[in-house]
């Protein structure tokens, strides 16, 4: 265990690991910390159910293109805690992650702070000591009350697509789930809307209009669209023919070009040659990521003879398998392949909507259970993915899920996707090396 592990699990025996709402004690550790959060370089802020931490990606690459220092928080990680936290640029160190934990520690004592909080009130306590030039700051949850929404004018506020998810704490309808995400905007900030349904775009435009945020939703102040291979962008400022981000899937088109409207709206005098690079560079993990080598790749290898292509992605709601299944369609139709899904979810999500999208598309799901808490049991899984209407047998390791996929049809390789959860999705990284 490495001393930064070893700090956080100390301080996750204080702290609980609970999701509990609310900006009060988030207010008050800060204020004893002598309010770092408003020593913070100009931030974006960026909420939204899928794509945020791909827009963050995107973002932050193109203002390093541009020569920027940026700080960014996101989560959750997937191999290391360090991941949510990079100070200009790079990763935070244990020293100075475990420095700003303590501090954090010895302000608050015994408030009743969550684990969640503690990690943003230290972020927020590393970003105002360490120079930068921007901060990209990605919601944990929701927006009105998450933790990171104490900011007092971010230089934009950024909602990515609105769909179902987390609903015991958000509500049961898209328009009371935008509400919440409209929580980030704030007056006189931009309020930068990607392409949402109709229902929450409406909730979004009319919440911003209610604070006075200057709106800048897709489809009405900025669009952007696939052309010949690239990304062309548009607003009142004019055209923009951009290259394509390399992240892969259509989805990632209106991520790329979320994170260019939120450059766009700050009035940022980024260049399309800079704006190409960042998108071009932007690396996010487990989005629909290609597995190319590795130790889980060789075990594979010998298991199918010596072919095999394997695709890890953490997207765990229905908004997300929608978008991947399109991209397994889509490889399907230029190279056909039978679909193995090696798939793992959190027992609160809606398994059967996640599977759904793939009824007809995957030939069997492997149904795993993640090694975390709150993990379904594989054979939960297995029956969810049976009640989409796909073949599913639950494993009790990937091992034993990957060989069953390999050993069918070994004159068909199959395409192996793995996927349904960010925690099953780091225990692959984490193994892979």
């Amino acid at each position: 265990m490495t001393s930064i592990e070893a700090a956080l699990d100390r301080i996750a025996a204080r702290r609980p690991r609970v999701i509990d709402l609310s900006l009060d004690r988030v207010h008050a550790a800060l204020e004893r910390l002598g309010d770092p959060h408003r020593k913070l370089p100009p931030v974006f802020h960026v909420a939204g159910t899928n794509g945020k931490g791909s827009t963050v990606a995107f973002l932050r690459a193109c203002l390093e293109a541009a020569g920027h220092r940026v700080h960014v928080y996101t989560s959750p990680h997937l191999v290391r805690y360090n991941e949510r936290v990079v100070l200009a640029g790079e990763e935070i160190s244990d020293a100075a992650f475990i420095d700003a934990l303590r501090a954090v520690e010895d302000a608050v004592g015994d408030e009743k702070l969550t684990f969640f909080e503690t990690l943003t009130c230290a972020a927020y306590l590393a970003f105002a000591e360490t120079p930068a030039d921007f901060a990209v700051i990605e919601v944990g949850l929701g927006g009105r009350l998450d933790a990171t929404n104490v900011l007092d004018r971010p230089l934009a506020a950024v909602v990515s697509p609105v769909d179902f998810d987390h609903q015991k704490f958000l509500g049961d309808t898209l328009r009371e789930i935008a509400s919440e995400k409209a929580g980030v905007f704030r007056a006189g900030a931009p309020a930068v809307i990607g392409r949402q349904d109709p229902e929450a775009m409406a909730t979004l435009m009319d919440r911003a209009g209610n604070v006075g945020a200057e709106i800048y939703a897709m489809g009405r102040d900025w669009d952007a669209y696939p052309e010949r291979g690239r990304l062309t962008f548009q607003d009142q400022a004019g055209l923009m023919d951009l290259d394509a981000p390399k992240l892969p899937g259509r989805h990632q088109i209106d991520n790329a070009a979320l994170g260019v409207a939120a450059i766009r709206a700050a009035g940022l005098p980024l260049t399309a040659e800079e704006l190409s690079a960042g998108l071009v560079r932007a690396n996010w993990p487990a989005r629909l990521q290609r597995l190319s080598h590795g130790p889980l790749i060789d075990r594979a290898l010998a298991l199918s003879g010596g072919e095999v292509e394997m695709w890890l992605d953490g997207g765990h709601n229905p908004h997300a398998a929608r978008a991947v299944a399109q991209v397994m369609a889509d490889l399907e139709a230029r190279h056909p392949r039978p679909l193995a899904l090696i798939a793992g979810l959190q027992a609160n999500k809606d398994m059967k909507g996640y599977f759904t999208p793939f009824a007809g598309l995957a030939r069997g799901c492997y149904a795993v259970a993640a090694h975390q808490d709150g993990a379904a049991p594989a054979s939960d899984v297995a029956e969810a993915a049976a009640a989409a209407g796909i073949s599913a047998k639950p494993f009790e390791t990937i091992d034993a899920a990957l060989e069953a996929a390999l050993s069918e049809k070994k004159n068909e390789p199959p395409r192996v996707l793995i996927g349904g959860s960010l925690y099953l999705a780091g225990e692959i990284l984490k193994e892979n090396g």
